[in-house]
């Protein structure tokens, strides 16, 4: 993905996971919105995407944030929303045994006395494997890589989901089940 597609992509995150509104653009409960509106809106705050240009952010997008209908007419992200319009259905699954959950040094202490929270996000996200985490957690500064005993709060009875494009979702995890 070059820079241009990589600013478009951000914007596409923005506008799809946080702030709808910002472009004048209607998401379902379940995240979808039509591309066609995306496109107008976006124009008007001086982005410019084509159909073609948005299939191949989609396409080449490394974490996949994004999501086609199969007709190409409406566009979702995967996963991450922060506005409360959306409310994906995601059917529950069962994990692995383990997951991993990526985050900067700086957060550590808390995390491991209170766990991890959604806070502003409507579920706490978790990889599958440990360089996917190690991505994430160097967003944030310093990584460290948390491991989170899946299988054992599954087996409590907490919820599993997985988004399209592989990442875990739940809606907290207990001290108790982080490893670090």
């Amino acid at each position: 993905m070059n820079k241009k597609q990589s600013e478009l992509s951000k914007f596409l995150s923005y506008v799809l996971r946080h702030e709808p509104q910002a472009i004048d653009l209607t998401l379902d409960a379940e995240g979808w919105a039509s591309v066609d509106a995306l496109i107008a809106g976006a124009a008007r705050q001086g982005y410019h995407y084509t159909p073609a240009l948005i299939q191949e952010i989609v396409d080449t997008s490394d974490k996949k944030r994004f999501t086609l209908s199969v007709d190409g007419a409406r566009i979702r992200a995967a996963q991450g929303h922060s506005t409360s319009q959306v409310k994906i259905s995601y059917t529950p699954v069962t994990p692995p045994g383990t997951l991993y959950h990526g985050t900067a040094t700086r957060f550590l202490e808390d995390i491991l006395a209170q766990g991890l929270e959604a806070k502003s996000r409507q579920h706490v996200h978790l990889s599958a494997d440990e360089v996917t985490a190690t991505t994430v957690g160097q967003r944030h500064g310093k990584p460290v890589v948390l491991r989170i005993l899946a299988g054992e709060m599954h087996a409590q009875g907490f919820v599993f989901y997985q988004a399209d494009n592989g990442v875990w979702l739940t809606e907290a995890v207990p001290a108790a089940f982080i490893q670090q």
